[in-house]
């Protein structure tokens, strides 16, 4: 068991939350009930929208051992209210990329909710642990959705690790048990997983953006520029294609739900298109080794799977202790 500051988990897994409509309750949920830390993506959703989804994962998590969080991108122009929709609901961990917030400390402290920033580099976790984040989760450039660095997780993580103090959870590239084990080889506390969890059951995406994953090959993901102004790793699609080609996509209407946007191309319509599974126009993001993802399981096999080397972790922690 790990215990972050009074928040203990069985298993230091955490879900990535995967926006738009991608992590929700029921995925969240079946992570939290195997003892990781089930997140629920509240970017860009409607406020009553997230407050409904937390209160539908909390009555859908039956065990203990795991925990409930929302990831919410700095980048989002309603997120300081998202953030308090987290706080009123009285979520376990708030996690927080795509850019860096200094002030939402101040507003969680003393709430009792776990802070964890995305950062993606030795700066960062070193202002983030001054601050008084609870643990970090270290990105690197292999992972999916929006990147801060063109590193490779394997290439920042261990600079970071042996530098710092609290939790770090390892993110990009993990989605085999033998790349867990890895990324725990670099001083991790855990790791976060995205891709691998999309291919889940429990997943709220359409089949056809399951099955992207399924029938992606080694090469198939490519660099795009959202119009966040992050470069962004998606599958090759027909909608990629045309980013690539920098074609003008201006949308013809916009929500103004990104505090600063390009406005090239609506990177929200295209998310939602692709989690529907529109082929065409849909957007699908995902990490660089998405591609040794070969099949639809659920949550609880995930887990199973990653089961022992979580095991041997922990024995060795006590070993050394």
């Amino acid at each position: 068991m790990l215990n972050i500051n009074g928040l203990q988990i069985n298993v230091p897994i955490i879900q990535g939350g995967m926006a738009i409509r991608c992590s929700m309750a029921k995925l969240a949920a079946a992570v939290a009930n195997e003892g990781g830390i089930g997140v629920i993506a509240g970017t860009a959703l409607p406020l009553e929208e997230l407050r409904e989804e937390i209160r539908k994962a909390r009555k859908l998590i039956t065990k203990k051992g795991g925990a409930l969080g929302v990831n919410i991108m700095f980048a989002a122009s309603d997120f300081v209210n998202l953030v308090n929709v987290c706080i009123e609901e009285k979520v376990d961990v708030i996690i927080c990329g795509a850019g860096f917030s200094r002030d939402i400390f101040s507003m969680v402290k003393g709430t009792g909710i776990k802070l964890f920033p995305i950062v993606s580099s030795l700066k960062l976790a070193k202002i983030s642990e001054k601050l008084g984040a609870d643990a970090i989760v270290v990105e690197g450039g292999n992972a999916g959705g929006h990147l801060g660095t063109d590193l490779d997780s394997w290439d920042i993580m261990e600079e970071i690790t042996k530098n710092i103090k609290i939790p770090v959870f390892g993110a990009g590239g993990v989605i085999t048990p033998a790349d867990a084990e890895r990324m725990l080889s670099l001083g991790t506390t855990g790791v976060q997983m995205g891709s691998r969890f999309v291919a889940t059951h429990e997943c709220a995406v359409n089949d056809e953006f399951k099955n992207m994953y399924i029938n992606c090959k080694e090469g198939d993901i490519v660099k795009i520029m959202s119009s966040v102004g992050l470069p962004a790793n998606a599958i090759i699609s027909p909608f990629a294609e045309k980013l690539l080609s920098e074609e003008k996509l201006t949308p013809k209407s916009c929500t103004n739900c990104l505090k600063h946007c390009k406005r090239n191309f609506c990177v929200s319509k295209s998310l939602i298109a692709g989690h529907e599974g529109d082929l065409e126009n849909g957007l699908f993001f995902a990490g660089k080794d998405a591609w040794k993802i070969n099949d639809i399981v659920s949550v609880h096999e995930i887990f199973e799977r990653f089961a022992p080397v979580f095991k041997k972790f922990f024995e060795n922690k006590k070993l050394t202790a």
